[in-house]
């Protein structure tokens, strides 16, 4: 049948009972849903798998979407990743106006919300985290994967229960990587975006990822971002330079070990940058501390705060803003 099925009197749209709003964007709304009937789904080693008892429906107005073929590229990726700490999509459904996506129901809320609520917050929960997510890292990047898109808001906590897993989510900018030819497109989240996408010379390494998990586990450790500018020429610049430290007093209790990872993931050079697999094996992973971070997890309820503050008074940083910072940054270089 391909990609999509047809619809039909007994298509899945009559086959999902739509409950809870979850969410909606610029060109789709995802509901809470209830499967009518006991499915199966076929996994990407092509065996059959039973979908859940609730799942997330995501409706999309195809009107709506301005390149359908950016859809379906990231069904293509979707289809492909079989991990237990990436989100799972589980069926796809086309019709004349409107393209239905079956997905793996997350409630967990985001990765920096957790740590906050957490009673306790130690060295050992944010190797344990960096550790998971290079798991699921290594999965895309065995198939030739990048995601380009890693923040806190696309990591997420399958249910509210405390050993709830982190599952990996959004692939809306994810590639493939190619033989005959380079990613160029500047693309991502300013301040996890990695230096050699902002050069804008081309880029084909999975090493982009692998910055952006160094941007997130300094986070971790202290509470607030290794760059940090008002102005995005300015962040830019800082990113471009790796322009970042350790400050007193909110380093002074993190290990060398986790001081070391930092500065192996916030590497200018990509061949001397740590790979997902490196990660996972490397010191900080195995013997990461168990002392508790009180003030960082005091300085990421605050920078977590205004981060949410900033996204809801400016919305998502427009591509076009992207690019005319990218722009005011080069024709400062000249």
């Amino acid at each position: 049948m391909g990609l999509f099925g047809k619809s039909t009197k007994d298509s899945l749209p009559y086959q999902f009972e739509k409950k809870d709003l979850l969410g909606s964007g610029n060109f789709a709304e995802v509901f809470k849903a209830v499967p009518k009937t006991k499915r199966q789904y076929e996994k990407a080693d092509g065996t059959s798998g039973q979908i859940p008892d609730v799942v997330a429906v995501k409706v999309i107005d195809k009107s709506k979407v301005e390149d359908m073929n950016d859809i379906t590229r990231e069904i293509d990726i979707m289809k492909m990743c079989d991990h237990d700490n990436i989100i799972r999509l589980f069926e796809t459904w086309e019709e004349p106006k409107k393209m239905t996506l079956v997905l793996e129901l997350v409630s967990g809320g985001e990765l920096f919300d957790r740590i906050v609520a957490k009673g306790n917050y130690t060295e050992k929960d944010a190797a344990d985290t960096i550790l998971t997510l290079c798991g699921a890292l290594k999965h895309l990047h065995d198939k030739k994967i990048v995601h380009r898109d890693l923040k806190p808001e696309n990591i997420l906590y399958s249910s509210p229960a405390d050993d709830a897993i982190i599952k990996l989510a959004d692939f809306g900018l994810a590639r493939t990587l190619s033989s005959d030819g380079m990613m160029k497109t500047a693309c991502g989240t300013p301040g996890y975006v990695a230096p050699e996408i902002l050069k804008n010379e081309g880029y084909d390494s999975a090493a982009v990822d692998m910055w952006s998990v160094g941007v997130i586990l300094y986070i971790l450790l202290c509470g607030f971002p290794p760059f940090y500018e008002e102005e995005l020429p300015a962040l830019f610049d800082s990113i471009l330079h790796a322009r970042y430290d350790f400050p007193s007093p909110w380093w002074d209790a993190i290990s060398g070990d986790g001081k070391k990872l930092v500065k192996e993931l916030l590497e200018l050079k990509i061949d001397k940058r740590l790979t997902a697999d490196q990660v996972m094996t490397h010191d900080f992973s195995k013997n990461a501390s168990h002392t508790v971070l009180a003030d960082t997890q005091k300085a990421l309820k605050k920078y977590n705060a205004n981060r949410r503050l900033r996204k809801a008074a400016l919305g998502v940083i427009a591509q076009q803003r992207l690019e005319k910072a990218l722009a005011e940054l080069r024709m400062g270089k000249q």
